[in-house]
């Protein structure tokens, strides 16, 4: 009688046991996670989230299915609730609560793409650059406007844009506005070289003084590449002789209103450093953010006797040069004909 007893006891409790020993299996290998056909397989650990905030995220927006079980799993799995560590991260249809825990303590982040161009004014590149990260454009645009911070790095409030080189870079979304700043440091300092520095040097100009011309010479032909290494030998001719550059671009980005299509006597009058029709020499900072091919069309810049320029008539985006004012007066009547037939008046 009592060796049935303890046989029931040992059935009893291997049963029990067994019973345990699923659930645990339930709760750390059964899938948890799901991920709906209009929801976004990315979740965000903000940085300075809790471990309850993280768990909050994962199951009020629908991608734990049962929260107690994946607590349950986190209080196993050691150095996870306390080294919450920020990011993006790609969840899986279907992951047990291991996976995603793992994935988690990890840090294994997605990468996000960061591309900013057409970019003009400071509050432009705060907005652009800063689109897919979590920090703050207000952030990041407080840093290049704070005169000590640019200092740090060559710059001052206004040249500051010159150190960003417009393309498409990779970063983790949790990147600081501060550490964004310092990568964009380093790809600068790779892009000047030594032989670029060398060219930069041989044209009497600052890797600074560089871009702003560059940004005029994009401005000038934003269309046709091509013709940018033209244009730049134009504009290095001006300012070997000392002329006033006069670009129509330079006087637009002063006066702030880029809806302008044709820039009339009045707007020449308009008295801002950036007026090229008043002031020699460059204007205090870039008009927009260069490319490569830009800057290097200025430091590979293509050598003739050309001092002025205008649109070509036939709207193709090209421009014609002129060695004198009366050839240029030419094209430039032409132009000024085409642009009244076609009832572009401002």
């Amino acid at each position: 009688m009592i060796k049935k007893v303890i046989i029931s006891l040992l059935i009893i409790g291997l049963a029990i046991g067994g019973y345990m020993g699923y659930d645990m299996y339930k709760n750390v290998y059964q899938p948890n996670v799901t991920i709906s056909k209009n929801q976004n397989n990315y979740f965000y650990i903000h940085t300075g989230y809790t471990f309850e905030n993280v768990v909050n995220d994962l199951y009020e927006y629908g991608y734990i299915l049962n929260r107690n079980s994946f607590e349950w799993v986190a209080e196993k799995k050691a150095n996870f609730k306390n080294n919450i560590k920020p990011g993006k991260y790609r969840l899986k249809d279907g992951m047990s609560n291991n996976d995603l825990i793992d994935l988690l303590r990890s840090g294994t982040q997605e990468p996000v793409k960061v591309t900013f161009n057409n970019v003009r004014t400071t509050k432009e590149l705060a907005g652009k650059i800063t689109r897919n990260l979590e920090c703050d454009s207000v952030d990041f645009y407080n840093l290049i406007s704070d005169k000590e911070f640019t200092k740090k790095y060559g710059f001052n409030t206004i040249t500051i844009l010159t150190l960003f080189l417009p393309n498409t870079y990779e970063f983790y979304w949790n990147t600081s506005a501060e550490q964004l700043i310092k990568r964009m440091a380093d790809e600068y300092k790779n892009y000047w070289t030594a032989e670029r520095k060398a060219k930069a040097k041989k044209l009497n100009l600052s890797q600074s003084e560089v871009a702003i011309l560059a940004s005029i010479v994009q401005a000038e032909q934003s269309v046709h590449a091509d013709e940018r290494p033209k244009v730049a030998g134009l504009y290095i001719n001006r300012l070997r002789l000392g002329m006033l550059l006069q670009s129509d671009p330079t006087v637009v980005y002063g006066i702030g209103d880029f809806s302008i299509n044709r820039v009339l006597t009045k707007h020449l009058q308009t008295n801002h450093p950036y007026n090229t029709y008043m002031y020699k020499g460059l204007p205090p900072g870039p008009i927009n953010l260069p490319s490569i091919k830009s800057l290097d069309a200025v430091l590979n810049y293509e050598t003739h006797n050309y001092i002025y320029m205008c649109a070509k008539a036939d709207f193709s985006g090209y421009h014609a040069f002129a060695a004198n004012y009366n050839q240029h007066i030419n094209n430039a009547r032409q132009y000024q004909r085409e642009l009244n037939r076609r009832k572009i008046y401002n």
